[in-house]
């Protein structure tokens, strides 16, 4: 899990989601499990 400033690039890579939990951005990925951010 990365913390990035901006997810930005990250959404374009197919298959990743942008998922709001408890106030926090991140960026998961069924299809490549290793595209995982957080943004902060």
């Amino acid at each position: 899990m990365k913390v990035r400033n901006s997810l930005k690039a990250l959404k374009r890579i197919p298959g990743s989601q942008i998922v709001r939990r408890r106030g926090r951005v991140y960026v998961i990925n069924k299809q490549n499990p290793r595209v995982k951010a957080r943004q902060g």
